[in-house]
């Protein structure tokens, strides 16, 4: 996916520095993305969901608040409020690209400033919480025994991540002034609330009360056993893949025509991990799977295999093309099923003069009050199939590299 930086002024015109990743064609629509309490945009769940919306043809701006990551200002002046200032200006610097944002996601204290911030952008149509807060304050329980300096001493460090982050008493007395039941209560757009049962630091009762105090369309899904920064790549992976199901609902994700040449559309393949073999697959901004290898083939079986893959091509289009012949003649087929293996055979065993080559078997079931006759000639119709004929012909593969300007991330 293309990524592109460039800042923007946030809520006190300090420069704030932020990825754009673009989708690898069209763009259907924007994302916005609020990164939890002092991580940054580079956060593994962030960079994760926005490459599967990316991949859905929708644009995604991750950006560090002020004071945090490659952005400008003292975080130490910085607060609840002015978070939700930030992703205003975040939303307005899009806008500026005509490239306004319908979809608006936040992790941790991130979805709450978007919970606030979502009806003051009028553009937006979805809105996902993850380990979201129901009350903004509950950042300070992680504060111990420095929230007391903070109050009386105007300023306090406080470990964070391994890490010491000083924090102003104004961002604490900023949360404590903070009620999100009417913001949530007058939102005005469909949301999404993702949160895991066993998340330790902001618990799953927050879910509860945000969902509440949600008018619908409203959405709760279990994140499971995932820690509250969705740290593990299975678990983001899952978060990333429900929010880009989710979203298509609510967003108006029409592609333009295919291009000349390619009726179906173009199908992506994108590596996930340079490390194994898993692979992304998408065929248009709808749909989505996943291909890999076995563990014992050094993948994480995670999707079929490529070969896989092919089988049930040939087995979805015989079971298509069956169908069709059947409901054309009105024929009694009650339901089709086909199983399809793959191996690599000798010449002589398939009974041909070459080399080794691939076969595919089928096994066909017809359910239904069929005659014998019927079903003969519905197995005949099984070689009618298109796929089982590029197959049997064979497909000339034509091959070209992408030109650096396309291909390259900028």
């Amino acid at each position: 996916m293309p990524t592109e930086r460039f800042t923007f002024p946030g809520h006190s015109g300090e420069p704030l520095a932020a990825r754009l990743d673009l989708p690898d064609g069209p763009h259907l629509a924007t994302a916005l993305i609020a990164h939890c309490f002092t991580c940054g945009k580079d956060i593994a769940a962030s960079r994760r969901i926005a490459a599967r919306l990316a991949a859905q043809g929708i644009a995604v701006l991750r950006f560090d608040f002020t004071g945090l990551g490659h952005s400008k200002g003292e975080f130490e002046n910085t607060s609840f409020t002015s978070n939700v200032g930030d992703l205003i200006a975040a939303a307005d610097a899009l806008a500026a690209r005509d490239m306004a944002p319908s979809l608006i996601i936040g992790h941790s204290l991130g979805g709450a400033a978007v919970l606030r911030a979502a009806g003051r952008i009028a553009s937006t149509k979805a809105v996902v919480t993850i380990g979201a807060p129901f009350d903004p304050e509950h950042v300070t329980h992680n504060f111990n025994d420095a929230l007391d300096a903070i109050v009386n001493e105007g300023a306090g460090d406080v470990i964070l991540g391994g890490r010491p982050i000083r924090i102003g008493a104004g961002f604490v007395e900023d949360v404590k002034a903070s009620k999100l039941a009417p913001d949530i209560a007058a939102l005005g757009s469909a949301l999404l609330v993702l949160h895991a049962p066993r998340d330790a630091v902001v618990g799953i009762e927050n879910a509860t009360r945000i969902f509440l105090a949600a008018k619908h369309p409203k959405s709760f899904v279990t994140l499971d056993d995932a820690d509250h920064l969705v740290s593990r790549a299975e678990d983001a992976e899952y978060a990333a893949d429900v929010i880009a199901s989710w979203a298509g609902k609510y967003l108006d994700l029409k592609p333009p025509a295919p291009p000349i040449g390619a009726p179906e559309g173009v199908t992506r393949v994108d590596e996930v991990d340079p490390a194994g073999f898993r692979q992304d697959v998408h065929a248009g901004p709808k749909h989505h799977v996943v291909a890999d290898e076995p563990e014992s083939y050094g993948g994480t079986d995670q999707g079929l295999t490529p070969y896989q893959f092919l089988a049930a091509g040939l087995g979805a289009c015989t079971s298509m093309t069956i169908r069709m012949y059947a409901r054309r003649k009105k024929w009694p087929l009650d339901h089709v099923s086909v199983d399809v293996t793959h191996n690599r055979v000798h010449a002589q065993d398939a009974g041909v003069d070459i080399g080794p080559l691939d076969q595919f078997t089928r096994k066909i079931t017809l359910k239904g009050a069929l005659d014998d006759e019927q079903r003969e000639r519905l197995l005949e119709i099984a070689d009618k199939c298109p796929v089982h004929r590029s197959l049997e012909a064979g497909a000339h593969i034509k091959t070209e590299l992408k030109p650096m300007a396309e291909a390259a991330l900028i």
